[in-house]
């Protein structure tokens, strides 16, 4: 019955039954439209036979000539007597109950293909199956929703895209938008309804808070984080200062990255509330929890080489690291690392993070090498430099930065991910070989501290004879360029080094050394390009300080700006009496800037240099990224300079972000 029309089914059914009845019990028979009960009669013998009531033929012809029916007398007699009434009785029941089931099929039926014809009728709107993709456009006529159709849309008679028609509109894929007018957008859930953002930039403008203050913010730095981008390979455990990798891979000292790099904490220690700190040891109190192997030694001494001239923790373990003098803790956030360490020769610091999620464990290494960072597996070695074995040594180390720096050296592509700091622990702190240490703390941050390991860095190694802080890579601006050499000067890199400088000599409150680097920074802003210098000169008349002293001159924007800036920072927080040369270099630049400003405006953009004039080829167009820097640094030059020109080519160059355009004839 299963497997085919119930009706058909149950006429096959009784026809099977008619051929066999000799074989079956109680069931119903149809001969020539009449139907007969049958059932199974006993004969004396005991056998079965097919007793059929009131039926002398079938078919027309007698049960004689259908040996087969085998119609027995006795049940003849019995039917006539009664004797099958129950037998009649259950078969007119069984067929009540099969014609009650065949009907229940047949509606079941019935309301099924209902049903599935309402939901497939519910789901046929007017190019619903397009909706993802192809958003419906009220139309203007008496019907909501206008047909679409597809079309060929033929650009610039060149190629074709597929395109949507819906009444007089005409739709093109934004991924074609997207690529042809260099915009941006992204689908996104708000409130629960889902919507379409669209940017015609993804610069952002920084206003000014108020009028720019040498000693305050610089700019909207307080918004770095140089320590993570990726082309910092890592923070030195040496100097403390960031390692690039702009344009070569092993690392190098970078005088603009490092100065960022101590603008932005300098920034950040003014905007942020005060970091929460924890002293972990200090050697003054009673020792903290430490766990001491046997054979292994830590106790408080007095160090007169210390700075203190105090009572520091001195530690002696064996080589293997199961000897290891450990202190075991559960802190979390708290995440930056602040020590006065001396090593001597095989002893180590390490730190163990955990991962609160996945229970995974890090261990950071403090090691006495001359090596940036090394790997191995879970295991981050940074290396504080072989001069400081013996000798006492101030780290101050983002935990967080330096186990993000050393994941992706063991952590192949597809399972790289950049964690949150929320979601690292401080578990233990274990020294190992022979030392001292003293002030140990955890905090949320120590700005300053980075911000003046900027600065000695800058000390250290500014060149004495130029007052510079030469690029140690070679750098070929683009074609037609000629090759920048190792040891190349950079204006904006002097510029950020002394704006740093006097920020150091102010917040220092008086620091000459400070002074002195950043007064020595103005010596290559007189010195022509060609000899070494970073000046320029545009039509032999505008000076112009160069970010990248090329040959012919490129005369990049915003690195002229930035070197402006540090300019007037050092010209409003030195002494009066030395002064005077940022301030006419200043003046000087300025001058310039107003003359040749306009020539950077391209009625929808900015060009990032003006190769196109110093070269005869096509504008270097500014990313959006720099296009926004241009209108940040005039935004901030406008609380400085009242000229309306700034201003004015601030906001218009501000208005291109969001589409508009120059006016045509």
């Amino acid at each position: 019955l299963k497997r085919c029309c119930p009706v058909v089914c149950w006429k096959r059914w009784k026809s099977k039954l008619l051929r066999q009845a000799p074989r079956y019990d109680d069931d119903a028979v149809e001969g020539n439209g009449v139907v007969e009960n049958l059932h199974n009669c006993r004969t004396e013998d005991g056998s079965s036979t097919l007793c059929l009531n009131n039926l002398a033929s079938v078919d027309g012809q007698s049960s004689e000539e259908h040996p087969g029916h085998n119609i027995h007398p006795r049940s003849m007699t019995a039917l006539k007597n009664g004797v099958g009434a129950s037998a009649d009785q259950k078969t007119r029941f069984f067929l009540v109950i099969m014609r009650l089931n065949l009907k229940f099929l047949l509606i079941s039926l019935c309301v099924t293909a209902a049903l599935i014809t309402f939901a497939l009728w519910a789901n046929c709107g007017v190019g619903q199956g397009l909706v993802p993709k192809w958003p419906q456009h009220r139309g203007d006529g008496d019907n909501p929703f206008e047909q679409t159709e597809e079309i060929d849309c033929i650009i610039n008679q060149e190629y074709s895209i597929g395109c949507r028609k819906e009444g007089e509109e005409v739709y093109l894929p934004f991924s074609f938008l997207q690529k042809y007018f260099d915009v941006y957008g992204s689908l996104n859930v708000v409130d629960g309804s889902r919507r379409f953002d669209w940017t015609h930039s993804y610069g952002k403008v920084n206003y000014p808070k108020g009028a720019y203050d040498p000693r305050g913010i610089f700019m909207y730095f307080e918004n770095y984080n140089v320590e993570m981008r990726d082309r910092v390979k890592c923070i030195s455990a040496i100097d403390g200062v960031p390692i690039s990798t702009q344009w070569e891979s092993q690392g190098y000292f970078y005088a603009t990255q490092i100065a960022q790099f101590g603008l932005s904490h300098y920034s950040k220690n003014l905007t942020e509330p005060e970091p929460r700190r924890k002293t972990v040891e200090d050697g003054e109190r009673e020792l903290a929890g430490w766990i001491v192997p046997k054979g292994s030694t830590l106790n408080r001494t007095l160090d007169r080489s210390h700075l203190s001239a105090g009572a520091v923790v001195s530690f002696s373990t064996g080589k293997s690291f199961d000897t290891a003098v450990l202190l075991p803790m559960d802190h979390v956030l708290d995440l930056v690392l602040s020590v006065d360490v001396l090593l001597k020769p095989n002893s180590t610091l390490c730190v163990t993070l955990q991962n609160r999620e996945t229970q995974k464990l890090y261990r950071v290494y403090y090691i006495l090498v001359d090596f940036l960072i090394g790997v191995q597996d879970e295991n981050i070695y940074y290396g504080i430099g072989l001069n400081s074995t013996g000798v006492w040594k101030h780290l101050t180390r983002d935990l967080f930065v330096d186990l993000q720096k050393g994941l992706p050296q063991y952590a192949s592509t597809d399972k790289r991910r950049k964690m949150r700091r929320t979601e690292l622990k401080v578990i233990e702190i274990s020294l190992l070989g022979n030392g001292s240490i003293d002030n140990l703390t955890l905090s949320t941050s120590e700005h300053i501290a980075h911000f003046y390991d900027a600065a000695e860095w800058l000390i250290r190694h500014q060149d004495p004879s130029t007052g510079g802080w030469p690029i140690p890579v070679r750098r070929k601006l683009g074609s037609g360029f000629g090759e920048l050499a190792r040891g190349w000067y950079s204006a904006m890199a002097q510029g950020h080094a002394i704006s740093l400088l006097a920020r150091a000599y102010y917040h220092s409150k008086g620091d000459k050394r400070y002074l002195r680097a950043a007064l020595d920074g103005l010596k290559l802003f007189r010195i022509p390009s060609y000899q070494g210098g970073v000046l320029a000169t545009f039509l032999g008349k505008y000076a112009w300080y160069e970010e990248y002293p090329t040959t012919p001159h490129s005369f990049v924007l915003n690195g002229f700006i930035y070197s402006l800036l540090g300019l007037y920072d050092l010209n409003s927080t030195a002494p009066a009496n030395q002064s005077n040369e940022a301030a006419v270099l200043f003046e000087q630049g300025m001058t310039s800037l107003k003359k040749m400003l306009l020539l950077y405006d391209t009625g929808s953009g900015t060009s990032y240099d003006l190769r196109h004039f110093t070269l005869g080829i096509a504008p270097n167009l500014a990313r959006w990224d720099y296009h926004a820097t241009h209108v940040n640094q005039l935004l901030l030059l406008a609380t400085i300079d009242p000229d309306p020109l700034i201003s004015q080519t601030a906001e218009r160059w501000k208005n291109y972000m969001v589409g508009k355009r120059a006016p045509h004839n």
